[in-house]
C-alpha cells in the first residue's frame, strides 16, 4: 500500500470525507477496514462522514428516527473503536444532500442528532442556522461536480463556513499540472472570490484511497480544533499527485 508523501513542516493528515459500508450505501468497506487502511498509509485521523437522511445512506428509512440515528452512526462507531486500537483518531460529522448539492457536517454528535429530528428535513439556510447554533461547522462539499445525481450547480455563501476545494476522487478524471481537477479548479476561485477558508478531503468509499484531506503542522485534539484550525487557515489541502498515484500532498 502507497504510503502518503507529506512535506515535513506538516506531518499531520486527516481525511475529512469518508464513507463506510454501514452508513453509506455506495460505501464498500466498513468503517473498521477504512480506519484500517487509512492508519497503514500514514493519517494521523478520519472524519466518517456518511451520506445522510436524504442522501446515499444504507440505514433504513422506515425506521423511527432514534433507531435511523443508531443504525446510521454504526460506520463510524466501528471505525472508532478500531481507531483506538491502531492508535488513529476518529472523528464524526456528516454528508447532507439537498437535491444533489452536499455539505460536510462537523462538530455535532449522535445525541444531538437524536435531539434535533428537524436537521433531516430544514433548508439550506436552517441548517447552517441550527447547526452554528449548537457549535457546529457547515462546509459545501464539491461545489462544482458534474455528475447524474446532480441537477444544477447551486452555491450558498452566506450559509457555509468554507469550501472543499479539493476533491481527491476528481483526480480520476484527470488532473492538470497544479495537482487539481476543472471542478476542484473552480471550487478554489469560488472560495477566493468569496474568503472562505479552504478544505479537502478524499471522499473515499472504499479502502483504494486517494490520498487526499488536509496535513497541520500539529496533532489536532478534537473536531472543535479542527474547525478551529480551518476557520483560522491552519494547515493545508492534499492534492492528487500525478507523480504518485493519488497520493501526496502540496
Amino acid at each position: 500500500m502507497a504510503v502518503l508523501a507529506l512535506r515535513p513542516e506538516y506531518p499531520y493528515a486527516y481525511e475529512t470525507h469518508l464513507h463506510t459500508s454501514e452508513g453509506s450505501a455506495c460505501g464498500r468497506s466498513s468503517g473498521a477496514e477504512m480506519a484500517r487502511a487509512c492508519k497503514e498509509t500514514g493519517y494521523a485521523g478520519i472524519f466518517v462522514t456518511d451520506h445522510f437522511y436524504h442522501g446515499n445512506t444504507a440505514v433504513d428509512r422506515s425506521l423511527g428516527w432514534e433507531d435511523w440515528v443508531e443504525g446510521y452512526c454504526k460506520g463510524y462507531e466501528n471505525a472508532k473503536a478500531e481507531g483506538e486500537k491502531i492508535g488513529l483518531q476518529v472523528f464524526f460529522g456528516w454528508e447532507q444532500s439537498y437535491q444533489g448539492t452536499d455539505f460536510l457536517i462537523y462538530g455535532l454528535d449522535k445525541a444531538w442528532l437524536k435531539a434535533h429530528p428537524e436537521i433531516r428535513d430544514c433548508t439550506v439556510e436552517e441548517q447552517y442556522r441550527l447547526v452554528k447554533r449548537d457549535g457546529g461547522m457547515v462546509i459545501h462539499a464539491h461545489p462544482y461536480r458534474e455528475a447524474d445525481y446532480i441537477p444544477e450547480i447551486r452555491l450558498f455563501p452566506e450559509f457555509v463556513d468554507g469550501v472543499e476545494v479539493v476533491n481527491a476522487s476528481h483526480a480520476r478524471r484527470g488532473v492538470g499540472v497544479d495537482g487539481l481537477s476543472e471542478f476542484d479548479r473552480r471550487a478554489l476561485a469560488y472560495a477566493r472570490e468569496w474568503d472562505l477558508p479552504q478544505t479537502g478531503g478524499s471522499d473515499i468509499h472504499s479502502v483504494a484511497l486517494f490520498g487526499g484531506g488536509m496535513a497541520f503542522s500539529r496533532r489536532l485534539d478534537s473536531v472543535k480544533d479542527f474547525m478551529d484550525a480551518v476557520l483560522s487557515r491552519e494547515g493545508i489541502v492534499l492534492r492528487a499527485d500525478p507523480g504518485f498515484p493519488g497520493l501526496g500532498g502540496r
